[in-house]
C-alpha cells in the first residue's frame, strides 16, 4: 500500500493522534503522523508564516519516502493541517520558499479542515491557499474532503461562533468546530459523515475513532480510482 502521512491540526501535536494510528493499522494501513508537539505552532500564531509547520512535515514525507523508493504518498492533514498541506503542494513561493510537495503527493485527504475562514488572521494564509490553489487544484492529485455533521450552532455556543468565523453562518451544521461547507473542496471529492465530531477531545466520535475510520480510510486508500 503508498505511504501514508498524516498533519495533525491547529495546536495539536503527534500524541492526540495514537488511536487514529492504531485503528488505522488494525485496517492494514500504517500511518506516520508529523512528530509535532503542540509549542511547535506557537511561532504560527497571529496570522504568521506557517513554515514551521511545513518543515517538519517535508522532512518526515521524504523520510517516509526514502522507505518506500519511487511511491507518492497519501497526505492526511486534520483542520488546519488541511490548508497547510495545501501550501505545501503548491509551487508559487510561500514567504521565499516554493515547497512543491506535488511532485511527493498522489492524494490528499482532509478531515474536517476549514478551507473558508472570515477571522481575520487566519485570512492571510487561507486567502493565500484559496488565490494560489483554489479547489482542488493539481489535476495529477485526488482530493478527499471529509465533513462531520455531528451538530447545529446555537447562539452562546463554541460551535455557533466557531460557524460564524469560518462561513459567516453560526446555525450551520458541522462536526463542532468547522462547518460542513467549509470543509468541502470545489472539484474534490467531498464526504460527510454524520455524527462525527472534530477532535480526539470531542464529546462523541471524531474522524479517527475506530467506528469512524473505517468510513473513509478504505475507501480512500485504496487507489487513485477508488472514489469517496
Amino acid at each position: 500500500m503508498p505511504p501514508v502521512v498524516l498533519l495533525p491540526g491547529y495546536l495539536a501535536g503527534q500524541a492526540p493522534y495514537r488511536g487514529l494510528v492504531t485503528a488505522a493499522q488494525s485496517l492494514g494501513v500504517a500511518i506516520q503522523v508529523v512528530p509535532l508537539r503542540w509549542w511547535d505552532w506557537l511561532p504560527t500564531l497571529g496570522g504568521r508564516s506557517v513554515a514551521p509547520i511545513l518543515e517538519p512535515l517535508d522532512h518526515t514525507i521524504q523520510q517516509v519516502q526514502q522507505q518506500y523508493p519511487g511511491e507518492k504518498i497519501t497526505l492526511i492533514g486534520h483542520s488546519a493541517g488541511g490548508w497547510i498541506s495545501r501550501i505545501y503542494l503548491g509551487q508559487t513561493p510561500y514567504y521565499g520558499r516554493v515547497w512543491g510537495g506535488a511532485a511527493r503527493v498522489a492524494r490528499l485527504v482532509t478531515l474536517g479542515t476549514p478551507h473558508t475562514s472570515q477571522e481575520r488572521w487566519t485570512r492571510k494564509n487561507l486567502d493565500f491557499v484559496n488565490t494560489e490553489y483554489p479547489g482542488a487544484y493539481h489535476p495529477e492529485i485526488q482530493y478527499i474532503c471529509i465533513a462531520g455533521q455531528a451538530v447545529q450552532g446555537r447562539k452562546w455556543t463554541l460551535a455557533y461562533e466557531s460557524y460564524r468565523l469560518t462561513c459567516g453562518q453560526g446555525d450551520a451544521w458541522g462536526d463542532g468546530i468547522t462547518p460542513v461547507a467549509a470543509a468541502h473542496l470545489a472539484g474534490a471529492e467531498n464526504l460527510t459523515l454524520p455524527s462525527v465530531w472534530h477532535s480526539p477531545s470531542s464529546p462523541g466520535e471524531w474522524y479517527g475513532s475506530p467506528g469512524v475510520l473505517p468510513q473513509w480510510l478504505p475507501r480512500c486508500h485504496a487507489s487513485s480510482d477508488t472514489k469517496c
